[in-house]
């Protein structure tokens, strides 16, 4: 619903503090889920109402020239998850409305295009197509009817699919982990590392989309992008690469080489997968890397 680690964090803090406070309140009439899940909403959509947003960030890498993007995204405040705080949860069942996958409800592109939804119509969406409660439950919830649940699920529905189509065609990204998977993966990290500009364009679809929060600075196309990553490797500019996870997708800590040979973190790239392809890079700043153990810098090898 946030679209931020840090704002989500500070929620659930908030929801169980909430809960604990509460907790002589609770009669039972719900599940214990339910109510949680109640609290969670309405600290979330308190959030939303009084947060002040991650502000944009200008481009502040010496050394590189910026190319011009082709538009200026609207979420500079999306912030990655670290898969490792997903163990358990996951793979947990859903509820018997639920419409999305579970990892396809945590990838980028999903919850960027939740963002732009209104509060309550996103707090609707959540609670029936990914987390699968009953109208009637999220009705209680949200203090409302069970009419204007659905009225807002409706309008929240077509808003996401003008957002966020469902790529017709677009092959599935290959499971994690799995031999595909790793061999892109491989292919991505080696290109990468060497700044082998062809071989990293041969992975790319012809309409792979970039973007950088909290930088509003946005690319669509081959071309674009290659311009955008050669720009990065141009000047002798050396990189490596640390495996992790984010929103359920392959993702790296970006490590740039140094002269006295220590490598200084300077980012974490997140990538979409759509058969043996990349459709999506996201960049984040390097103050993401801890979330992930990543450390700031890599010794001297």
């Amino acid at each position: 619903m946030l679209g931020s680690f840090q704002d989500a964090e500070d929620a659930l803090q908030d929801t169980l503090l909430a809960a604990w406070q509460g907790l002589e309140g609770f009669e039972g009439r719900a599940s214990v889920r339910t109510w949680l899940y109640r609290i969670a909403t309405n600290k979330c959509l308190n959030a939303r109402r009084a947060a002040s947003r991650r502000p944009v960030r200008e481009w502040d890498v010496p050394g590189v020239e910026l190319p011009e993007p082709t538009r200026l995204g609207e979420v500079v405040w999306l912030e990655p998850f670290p898969d490792t705080l997903l163990e358990g949860a996951i793979d947990a069942p859903s509820g018997p409305e639920a419409r999305y996958e579970q990892t396809e409800a945590i990838s980028l592109a999903f919850v960027t295009a939740l963002q732009v939804l209104p509060p309550r119509q996103l707090a609707v969406l959540v609670l029936r197509d990914v987390l699968g409660f009953h109208a009637s439950e999220v009705a209680g919830m949200l203090d409302s009817t069970v009419e204007s649940v659905n009225s807002a699920l409706k309008r929240a529905r077509a808003s996401l699919e003008r957002r966020w189509p469902t790529a017709a065609g677009r092959e599935l990204p290959p499971v994690a982990d799995s031999p595909s998977g790793d061999a892109i993966v491989a292919k991505f990290v080696r290109a990468w590392e060497s700044a082998d500009l062809d071989a990293l364009v041969a992975l790319l679809t012809d309409d792979v989309f970039m973007s950088m929060p909290p930088m509003p600075f946005e690319y669509q196309g081959r071309d674009v992008v290659a311009g955008f990553c050669a720009g990065l490797f141009g000047a002798g500019r050396r990189f490596e690469l640390v495996p992790t996870r984010a929103n359920a997708q392959p993702a790296f800590g970006a490590y740039l080489r140094a002269p006295n040979g220590i490598s200084h973190g300077v980012g974490l790239y997140v990538l979409t997968l759509t058969g043996d392809r990349i459709c999506a890079m996201t960049r984040f700043d390097n103050s993401v890397l801890p979330w992930f153990g990543l450390p700031r810098s890599l010794p001297s090898r």
